[in-house]
């Protein structure tokens, strides 16, 4: 695992939620990685991106889509799925994976889905996620959720909207007074 310094990564790291992280299973368009990297900076959560990726990391595009506030985001890049995965494992308790498909039944958006020590996992836009991702979320003791949809024009959400929904949810959740 590489993590992408752009600037002091001690300071992210010490200012990001330990409770919440994102993760980029195989993304193939950099401007939608951009925008969801903007949308950690502006959440505070790490974002986790698995090769191979679509695009190279020092993509113009990549870095124009996130604008000024690669500063305030940790970019974790692992090589392989296998690698995130043995990182993951290494990573303290409590921890699960929650895969996000539009083939799961169970809502995003139902309540007590989210718990402290989350990792959202969203998939290429052309795939999905693996189904080795879907797997990985059973077994680590999360499951598959979908963002509804009606799909008479529509094949599929943008993935920088899935996952946007997908954060604020969590966090919308998980800040709730009275939270676990």
């Amino acid at each position: 695992m590489n993590t992408w310094d752009i600037s002091s990564a001690g300071e992210r790291k010490a200012a990001l939620r330990q409770d919440l992280q994102l993760v980029l299973v195989h993304p193939q368009i950099p401007q939608n990685t951009g925008t969801i990297a903007r949308t950690c900076a502006a959440t505070s959560v790490a974002l986790h991106l698995v090769k191979p990726l679509g695009f190279e990391i020092d993509s113009t595009r990549l870095k124009r889509a996130g604008l000024d506030y690669w500063p305030f985001v940790v970019v974790n890049v692992h090589e392989s799925w296998e690698a995130f995965v043995e990182f993951f494992q290494a990573q303290p308790d409590p921890k699960r994976m929650l895969g996000f498909s539009k083939l799961a039944t169970r809502h995003y958006a139902l309540p007590d889905t989210y718990r402290p020590g989350d990792w959202l996992l969203f998939g290429a836009e052309t795939t999905g996620l693996p189904p080795e991702a879907h797997q990985a979320s059973v077994e680590s003791g999360g499951f598959m959720v979908q963002i509804p949809m009606i799909e008479t024009h529509v094949r599929s959400l943008n993935l920088a909207v899935s996952a946007g929904i997908g954060t604020y949810e969590a966090i919308r959740q998980l800040d709730q007074p009275g939270s676990r």
